[in-house]
């Protein structure tokens, strides 16, 4: 499969958008990603079980990026609460080379599409309801935040998002204001797609039938490119989500894990 002008175009658009959304929301863009490369890649004859998996593992791949870009906006803006992302990250890296390592290779595309589905689903639903919570919670002590990053890490690991979907939400739950957990979000991006992407790249160096530039799991010359754009455009987006209300942002998120939720349960499901 080679990069022809109108794949540069749609993975350049995609990389705008997704960079957009990871300044904006925090999310690193793989809500989006991983449903529109398994798309593509399916339109081109990869197999549907390879097309999950090389598009979760490309989207995180591309998160690295992302989430640099979009947390140097949040940081100049007083919005990154740092002492969540120390608490968080020891947990965030052992659970996502437990996910991207061991269970990531272990399972069909077409169960990991399911479980995609299935639980940004839920996380939507929970950010629609925007249940506030009791005025005494607080976020959990060192040990407590250990485990919740050792749980983002794990599921961002089989679902390839940058754990925006899990985090923003557990950090509003503990009464961390939207703004901040959005920012916060941004800097756990990092250290949950280097994790992920060390996994994707061994587990997937012995598989069969991937496309060339591989390297891994991870398409090389779709990373090169939504990477490029999405560089550009995280900044715009993080400018944007200080200006938003906090019942827009949410619904924002939310409307948008509902449209992604429900192509990857078609595509799972389709292909079972």
């Amino acid at each position: 499969m080679t990069l022809e002008p109108v794949l540069i175009i749609e993975l350049a658009l995609l990389g705008l958008g997704t960079g957009f959304l990871a300044g904006l929301l925090g999310i690193g863009g793989g809500m989006l990603m991983v449903p529109f490369i398994t798309l593509i890649m399916s339109a081109r004859g990869v197999l549907p079980d390879l097309a999950v998996k090389i598009a979760i593992a490309t989207s995180m791949a591309t998160i690295i990026f992302t989430s640099i870009a979009s947390v140097r906006a949040h940081h100049r803006r007083g919005a990154v609460r740092w002492d969540i992302v120390r608490r968080l990250a020891p947990g965030i890296v052992i659970g996502s080379i437990i996910g991207s390592l061991g269970v990531f290779s272990l399972l069909k595309g077409s169960y990991l599409a399911i479980f995609f589905g299935l639980f940004v689903g839920f996380s939507a639903t929970q950010m629609f309801i925007d249940k506030k919570p009791k005025p005494s919670r607080q976020m959990p002590g060192t040990a407590g935040q250990l485990a919740a990053g050792g749980f983002i890490g794990f599921l961002s690991g089989l679902v390839g998002a940058g754990g925006g979907f899990i985090s923003v939400p557990f950090m509003t739950w503990c009464n961390v204001a939207i703004h901040n957990a959005v920012a916060t979000s941004a800097a756990l991006g990092f250290p949950i797609a280097v994790a992920n992407v060390v996994g994707y790249i061994v587990s997937g160096l012995s598989v069969q039938g991937l496309p060339v530039g591989s390297f891994g799991y991870i398409w090389l010359p779709a990373l090169l490119v939504i990477a490029s754009a999405s560089f550009f455009m995280a900044p715009v987006g993080a400018r944007a989500a200080h200006k938003l209300p906090v019942g827009r942002l949410k619904r924002i998120f939310a409307s948008i894990l509902y449209v992604l939720a429900a192509y990857m349960l078609w595509k799972g499901l389709s292909s079972l």
